[in-house]
């Protein structure tokens, strides 16, 4: 398995849920991508919450990578910045387009498919197991200041030495 955190500062961590991934797995096809040929999927967004990150966070953001898209530099299917400290959980259904669910203030980039959105898991037919990091990151700024159009690994790359602690939540997922 790929490790997405290898290079990055050792930070605590912190406990991430969602009652839509279930033993390491996504419990509804809904999940995953129909915008890349998955029957049944919806490219919706899971529940996700969070508890236990530093006192001293001052934002969050969410991240769904997964690094073992056939890229050479992985894939990242959502990233949303500016969360607010006070909250610790975004809805179902956050991830949509008009960005209705997220809280004010929240960003949501474009992922790798360049949508401003919750792009679902989809790995290619036959590719294998492809393992998902949907991480909750801790910082101790309250805003980050990158233009709306960045790259989710840009975001990443300007918040580096702003990471208190990290929460993340694994799953897997392979199309025969």
């Amino acid at each position: 398995m790929n490790n997405p955190f290898l290079g990055l500062k050792d930070v605590p961590s912190f406990e991430v849920t969602s009652k839509d991934i279930v033993e390491g797995g996504l419990s509804d096809i809904k999940f995953m991508s129909g915008d890349f040929g998955i029957k049944g999927g919806q490219d919706l967004s899971p529940e996700i919450s969070w508890s236990g990150a530093p006192n001293q966070t001052k934002s969050f953001i969410v991240t769904l990578y997964d690094p073992d898209a056939p890229t050479g530099s992985g894939f990242w299917h959502w990233a949303v910045f500016n969360i607010p400290a006070s909250v610790n959980e975004l809805p179902q259904g956050a991830g949509n387009s008009d960005n209705s669910k997220l809280p004010s203030g929240a960003i949501q980039l474009p992922n790798d498919a360049r949508a401003k959105k919750y792009i679902g898991a989809a790995p290619p037919k036959g590719h294998g197991v492809h393992h998902y990091f949907l991480t909750v990151w801790a910082l101790d700024s309250d805003k980050v200041e990158i233009s709306e159009d960045s790259t989710p690994a840009f975001l990443i790359f300007n918040v580096f030495d702003h990471v208190l602690a990290r929460g993340v939540l694994h799953f897997e997922v392979e199309v025969n």
